[in-house]
C-alpha cells in the first residue's frame, strides 16, 4: 500500500473523463438556474413584459409612417400623433366591423347548425351501424347532464375570464403608451438603455441594435404582407362557396398568421369546421383544399420571398419557440415568440462574426469607406 506522500492528488486521481463532464456539468447546472429564475420572473410580469414587446412590434409597424411624415416637414410630435390615431381608429374600426359581421351572421349559423344536427341524426338512423333513436337520446341527455354537472368549473372559467379581461386591459393601455415614448422618442430610449451595459460591451450593443431593429422591421412587415394575402384568399374562397362568416374567418386567418405554423393550422380548421356546420361535407372538403393550398403558397413562395433570408428561422426553432413562448406566457408569449427569436439570431450572428476590437492603446486600421 502507497504512503500517504506517494499517493497523487484526488484532482489526478479522478479519470479526465469523469472531469470533464462534472466541469460541463456544474456549469450546465448554473445556465439551467439561471434560465429557471428567468422563466419565473417573466411569468410573474408576463403582462408588462408582453406589453412592452407588443409595442416595439407596433413601434416597427409604424415608424416607417413617422419617419416619412417627418421627412415631409411634420413635427416628431405630431407625427407620432397622426400616426397613433390612425394606426388604432383603424384598428378598432376592424374590430367593429368583425363583431357587427358575426352578430349579423349568428342566427343564420345556429339556424344551419341545427340543420346540421338533424341531418346528422337521420344520417346516423339509416347508417348500416344500427344507431337508434333512442341511443341518440341518451347520448343528448349525458351530455346535458355533465354539462350541468360542470357548473362550477364553468363558473371558474368565468372568473378566470374576467382576470383575462382585465390583464388585457392593463396590458393594451401599457402598449399603447409605450408605443407613444417608442415612436416619439425611439432613438435616445435606446442611447440611454445602453449606459446600463458594461462598457467594454457598449460598442458591440450599438451595432447590434440597429440590426435587431431592422430585421424586427422586416419580420413585422413581411408578416403582415403575408397574413393579409392569406386572409384575402382564404375569405374569397368561403366567400365565393357560401360559407357564413367569411369576414370574420378571414379576420381570424389574418390574426392567426402572426402565430406560424400552429396559426395557420387552427384557423384553417376553423373554417373547415364552420364550412361543415353550415354547407356540409363537400364544401368542407373544398374550403380544406383551399386552406392546404393558400398555406403551402405562403410556406413556398410568400415567406422566402417576402421575409427573405434575414429574418428566416428553421421550422424546428419555429416549433420550440412557439411552444416555449406559449407555455411560459399563452398565446401572446406564441406571438411575440417568433420574432423574438429572430432578432436573437440577428444579434448572435451579428455578434459572433464582428471583428474583434483592437488592443488598447493601438489605432484601429483606417478602412477606405471611412476616408470617404
Amino acid at each position: 500500500m502507497p504512503s500517504a506522500r506517494d499517493r497523487p492528488p484526488p484532482a489526478q486521481a479522478v479519470p479526465w473523463g469523469v472531469r470533464v463532464a462534472a466541469e460541463a456539468g456544474w456549469r450546465l447546472l448554473v445556465i439551467a438556474a439561471t434560465l429557471w429564475v428567468l422563466v419565473q420572473a417573466i411569468s410573474a410580469v408576463r403582462v408588462l413584459v408582453l406589453a412592452f414587446v407588443a409595442s416595439l412590434l407596433i413601434t416597427a409597424l409604424l415608424q416607417s409612417t413617422v419617419a416619412r411624415l417627418h421627412r415631409h416637414g411634420v413635427s416628431q410630435g405630431l407625427a407620432t400623433a397622426m400616426t397613433a390615431l390612425l394606426g388604432f381608429a383603424l384598428l378598432g374600426l376592424v374590430g367593429w366591423f368583425v363583431v357587427w359581421q358575426v352578430m349579423t351572421n349568428l342566427a343564420e349559423l345556429s339556424n344551419r347548425l341545427q340543420d346540421g344536427i338533424d341531418d346528422a341524426k337521420r344520417w346516423l338512423l339509416n347508417s348500416p351501424f344500427h344507431v337508434t333513436e333512442a341511443q341518440i337520446d341518451d347520448l343528448t341527455r349525458m351530455l346535458r347532464d355533465g354539462i350541468g354537472s360542470s357548473r362550477e368549473q364553468l363558473a371558474d372559467a368565468g372568473l378566470q375570464g374576467v382576470t383575462v379581461v382585465l390583464e388585457l386591459l392593463t396590458g393594451s393601455l401599457l402598449a399603447l403608451f409605450s408605443t407613444l415614448f417608442l415612436l416619439y422618442d425611439g432613438p435616445r430610449i435606446w442611447r440611454w438603455s445602453l449606459k446600463f451595459a458594461p462598457a467594454p460591451a457598449r460598442p458591440a450593443l450599438a451595432g447590434a441594435g440597429p440590426r435587431a431593429w431592422d430585421t424586427l422591421t422586416a419580420y413585422v412587415h413581411g408578416t403582415l404582407i403575408v397574413a393579409f394575402i392569406d386572409a384575402v384568399c382564404i375569405g374569397l374562397g368561403i366567400y365565393i362557396l357560401g360559407v357564413p362568416l367569411a369576414v370574420p374567418l378571414a379576420v381570424v386567418v389574418f390574426a392567426g398568421a402572426f402565430i406560424p405554423l400552429v396559426g395557420a393550422v387552427v384557423s384553417g380548421l376553423l373554417a373547415v369546421v364552420v364550412a361543415f356546420v353550415a354547407n356540409g361535407v363537400f364544401t368542407a372538403l373544398l374550403v380544406l383544399i383551399i386552406v392546404l393550398g393558400v398555406q403551402q403558397l405562403e410556406g413556398h413562395i410568400l415567406q422566402p420571398f417576402i421575409l427573405g433570408r434575414a429574418v428566416r428561422v428553421h421550422p424546428l426553432a419555429v416549433i420550440f419557440s412557439v411552444t416555449a413562448g406559449g407555455l411560459v406566457a399563452g398565446i401572446g408569449g406564441a406571438v411575440v415568440a417568433v420574432p423574438l427569436v429572430a432578432v436573437a439570431n440577428t444579434v448572435a450572428g451579428y455578434l459572433l462574426n464582428r471583428p474583434a476590437d483592437p488592443p488598447p492603446g493601438t489605432a484601429a486600421p483606417v478602412r477606405r469607406a471611412d476616408r470617404l
